[in-house]
């Protein structure tokens, strides 16, 4: 078997990489296993080698012997249903709680926080005027979302009460609350749950993916104004 992730650092990166990783904590081996880092500030996934595995040009892409997957929720399915015992993607009627949980991030908090992130951090040069409305309307969104996630987690440890690949395909984007700017601090049920997520060990090395070790979980001046520059650059209409 030969497995190739090629990936970078972003909410939607370490979905792939915390599941690389969970997959290795159970127990599964995966011996031709390798990791391939996409520059996305320096458009390598414009390339015609990338587009060739990936036509819409975006990061993360599995490379299954030699079957190319994209699309992160994609792959977290792909690999649920390729590691059966693992247990991230269960069987039966559960496995239906957990695929709507994981399509419901895919539709909804990945572009919503996405967005309230791009307006928040990656505009500076848009005149606060025109941004008011998109920040009013993502931010509310981003709000909303985190209710209805808050209201799942009611009772539960975990988004399906087990963990599965929807805390995976949720956790990235929701820890980086206070980088969107979306206040989560009285969604308690959510709070609790981002902290228990970030303690297993796997989603911890999952995280490390393509960033410092002293960066993980909080980075420095230097990589926020990195960041920064990077995704103006992206957010930016010009050619």
């Amino acid at each position: 078997m030969t497995m190739e992730l090629w990936t970078t650092a972003t909410p939607n990166g370490w979905k792939i990489s915390i599941m690389i990783e969970e997959l290795l904590e159970a127990g599964f081996e995966l011996p031709g296993f390798s990791v391939r880092t996409i520059n996305i500030m320096k458009g390598e996934q414009f390339t015609a080698e990338f587009t060739a595995v990936n036509p819409n040009q975006k990061i993360p892409v599995l490379i299954d012997d030699g079957r190319p997957i994209m699309e992160s929720g994609a792959i977290l399915h792909y690999l649920g249903e390729k590691f059966p015992n693992a247990g991230l993607l269960p069987e039966g009627p559960a496995r239906w709680d957990v695929l709507q949980w994981l399509y419901w991030q895919v539709a909804n908090v990945g572009p919503v926080f996405g967005n309230k992130l791009s307006y928040t951090r990656y505009m500076p040069d848009v005149e606060d005027l025109k941004k008011s409305h998109p920040l009013e309307r993502f931010g509310k969104e981003a709000r909303r979302l985190s209710g209805v996630l808050d209201d799942q987690l009611e009772g539960r440890d975990y988004v399906c009460g087990e963990f599965s690949i929807a805390d995976i395909a949720l956790y990235p984007w929701i820890r980086g609350w206070k980088w969107s700017k979306v206040d989560i601090t009285d969604r308690p049920n959510v709070m609790a749950w981002v902290e228990r997520v970030r303690a297993r060990p796997g989603v911890g090395r999952g995280l490390a993916y393509g960033v410092p070790k002293e960066e993980v979980d909080q980075w420095s001046a230097d990589t926020k104004a990195r960041y920064a520059r990077g995704g103006a650059t992206m957010a930016s209409n010009d050619d």
